[in-house]
């Protein structure tokens, strides 16, 4: 993104150049950046006058008292401080993004279902009324779970913002791109990238080139982080480097804005003659960022057997229980197959977790028909699924050579809890109601005869 590309008034700052000019790369790093030169204090966070007449104003994402390696917090030097960027608050009411708990009592959530994609339409929706609440598990209240979200992006938000104090936001295109112009900088996403909008943080979603559908996991509990590689050692999966953190941009700028906020499940709007966009540098390591998929180095089996999909997450956000996430995202890429002797596909499984599937483009190996892209699976805890009786026929039967998965790329939003359907998702959304019987012609093999294969 070049200078003569940012949104309508908005300075960043220079020096930022080559493949990734105007981002700074690293995950969990200490950062610092400024628009204007000679706004960051040296030696201290909060000195008694800030340069340019600025405030200093700390964000922070964690507790004060959180251990060191998890403390996080971002010290803004701004035009005004935030509590000039509210007034008086009014509810209002988004009947399609919903919050946990949300059990519907006329809405069955057991059962194996799967959609096509939701349709964008014509209707004018912005990334706030836009948001398609698929199912919800936990409780937004206890700062625990999460929801799912399609989000159907027809129209820039004009003079108005948004930021969630529930929530930090995972955000996965599907279609079209989307630029988050943000307190701390602008982030431009495209399919095949991912974003994260930690809570507390104001921004603006702008259409760059046409409406825009993708996923939305929306994360109640602890921030997402990189999963313990373990064995693996120091290398692939999702690399740090590759995390790419905006550097400082701001808005000076005088106009009737509109802020809406989301806050244990409601919502609520307030105006100010001016946007809240105003930080002129900041540091810290509270922050948006992106990551590009396509970076994404899975591992596998090399010599036999097929691995637990936990092998493919890309961040995971812990629940305080050892071992068990309170949400994992896990992404299936393009990879190389070469097990020798084994079954490929994913198996058979009943699991604890409780897992949502997005399509972003490609053919899922489990699934070669009817998981569109755009589309969305849901396999509740403890239900049985797997592969359906094609998948299964040519896992069982194709020859053990080495095979590339190709032009693919899924990811699963998993969780310890239940999921619980929304009514849009149960009434409104484009449910396939024939998915369940994509195992009815699984036939019975077994005929009691030793050594039969």
């Amino acid at each position: 993104m070049t200078t003569q590309d940012l949104p309508r008034g908005m300075i960043r700052a220079t020096g930022a150049t080559g493949p990734h000019e105007g981002y700074m790369p690293g995950f969990g790093n200490d950062f610092e950046t400024e628009a204007l030169p000679g706004t960051l204090p040296q030696g201290q966070n909060s000195p008694q006058k800030c340069n340019y007449g600025l405030y200093a104003e700390q964000l922070s994402g964690t507790a004060f008292t959180a251990p060191r390696g998890q403390n996080e917090r971002t010290w803004c030097y701004r035009i005004r401080p935030s509590v000039k960027h509210t007034g008086r608050f009014r509810k209002i009411d988004l009947p399609y993004w919903q919050s946990a708990p949300n059990v519907d009592p006329d809405v069955i959530s057991l059962g194996q279902y799967r959609w096509d994609p939701v349709p964008l339409g014509d209707q004018a929706l912005t990334w706030i009324t836009g948001m398609r609440t698929m199912t919800t598990a936990g409780d937004v209240n206890t700062q625990t779970g999460m929801a799912s979200h399609i989000y159907l992006v027809t129209a820039s938000m004009q003079d108005e913002y948004f930021f969630s104090a529930d929530s930090e936001l995972l955000v996965v295109p599907q279609e079209g791109r989307l630029r988050f112009c943000t307190e701390l900088g602008v982030i431009d996403l495209e399919p095949r990238e991912i974003a994260i909008i930690p809570r507390g943080l104001v921004y603006r979603v702008e259409l760059p080139d046409g409406p825009a559908r993708g996923f939305v996991c929306e994360n109640y509990g602890q921030k997402f982080d990189l999963p313990g590689r373990g064995p693996i050692g120091a290398n692939c999966l999702a690399n740090p480097r590759d995390f790419k953190c905006p550097v400082a941009a701001f808005e000076d700028r005088d106009a009737a804005s509109r802020v809406v906020i989301k806050w244990c499940g409601q919502f609520h709007e307030t105006f100010i003659d001016h946007s809240p966009l105003d930080v002129v540098a900041w540091h810290g390591n509270y922050c948006a960022y992106k990551y590009d998929l396509r970076t994404y180095s899975p591992v596998g089996a090399i010599l036999f057997d097929h691995p637990d999909p936990s092998i493919f997450t890309v961040l995971t956000a812990p629940s305080g229980q050892e071992g068990t996430a309170n949400i994992d995202f896990v992404l299936f890429r393009e990879r190389w197959m070469v097990a020798e002797h084994s079954f490929r596909p994913p198996w058979y499984h009943k699991n604890i977790m409780s897992e949502l599937m997005g399509n972003i483009h490609g053919i899922y190996d489990a699934k070669p028909k009817g998981f569109v892209p755009g589309g969305v699976s849901l396999h509740n805890m403890m239900l049985p699924h797997g592969p359906d009786r094609a998948a299964f026929e040519h896992g069982s039967t194709e020859p053990m050579q080495p095979v590339k998965q190709d032009n693919t790329m899924q990811f699963m939003f998993e969780t310890r809890f239940p999921q619980h359907l929304t009514r849009f998702a149960a009434t409104e959304a484009p449910l396939q109601d024939d998915y369940i019987d994509c195992w009815d012609s699984i036939e019975k093999k077994f005929d009691g005869t030793p050594g039969t294969k």
